[in-house]
């Protein structure tokens, strides 16, 4: 028969949720060395390489906590714990999208396959200009950059765009996910170590449920 563990203190609560805030932020400025032939994918290769090391970590983080504490039965660790479970599932969730969003990108170039034939410089050069007239407008030295990235790449220039505006479309959105899971765990936190008494998660309404629990309620509310 095993002894009781004593309940997780509030500042033992609030630290959890700092430490999964910050390895959730260092996601977005993780660094992978990316190879001239793919510096299309560089927007997304950091969080990539980074995010299933951080779901590993948290995870590895979350089963200790439960071993300290099987069933939480106090309203701060009930509170913590609904906030970190929330955090890991959203992040999990965000990098499936953020892996299919790449592998997307890699079977319309033709990874591994071989690279495209090149288009003739003077027609990629004009869709180019057509499409830089209707949302950007690059420069002659942007121009330049972008050709010789391209023909790294084994892609034509217009296409090299394209899939350069999805990659940065991708990172926008893990960059987004990233900011608000972390910055709902930091409430959380804070929460938890100011305001937490025997009373927390006893309230009728929802603002007595964790931020990324309500952030998430909403966000499914907004899909249907």
């Amino acid at each position: 028969m095993t002894a009781n563990r004593a309940p997780m203190a509030r500042s033992e609560l609030a630290a959890l949720l700092t430490d999964a805030a910050q390895s959730i932020s260092g996601i977005l400025t993780a660094e992978y060395p990316t190879a001239i032939s793919r510096s299309h994918l560089h927007p997304v290769l950091g969080a990539l390489s980074a995010g299933p090391r951080v779901v590993c970590e948290l995870n590895d983080r979350l089963e200790g906590f439960l071993a300290d504490e099987p069933l939480p039965t106090t309203p701060a660790g009930l509170f913590a714990l609904a906030s970190y479970a929330s955090a890991l599932g959203w992040l999990t969730e965000s990098l499936a999208e953020l892996t299919s969003s790449v592998d997307q990108i890699c079977t319309r170039v033709g990874i591994p396959v071989q690279p495209p034939t090149p288009a003739p410089a003077a027609a990629a050069s004009a869709k180019m200009k057509q499409d830089s007239n209707a949302e950007f407008a690059f420069s002659t030295m942007e121009l330049a950059a972008i050709h010789t990235a391209a023909e790294a790449a084994g892609l034509p220039p217009a296409d090299y765009v394209e899939v350069l505006s999805e990659s940065l479309l991708a990172a926008s959105r893990i960059t987004d996910a990233c900011m608000e899971i972390s910055s709902g765990l930091l409430e959380d936190a804070a929460y938890v170590l100011g305001e937490a008494t025997d009373h927390v998660w006893t309230g009728d309404g929802p603002d007595s449920l964790p931020t990324l629990v309500r952030s998430l309620l909403a966000r499914m509310e907004s899909a249907e």
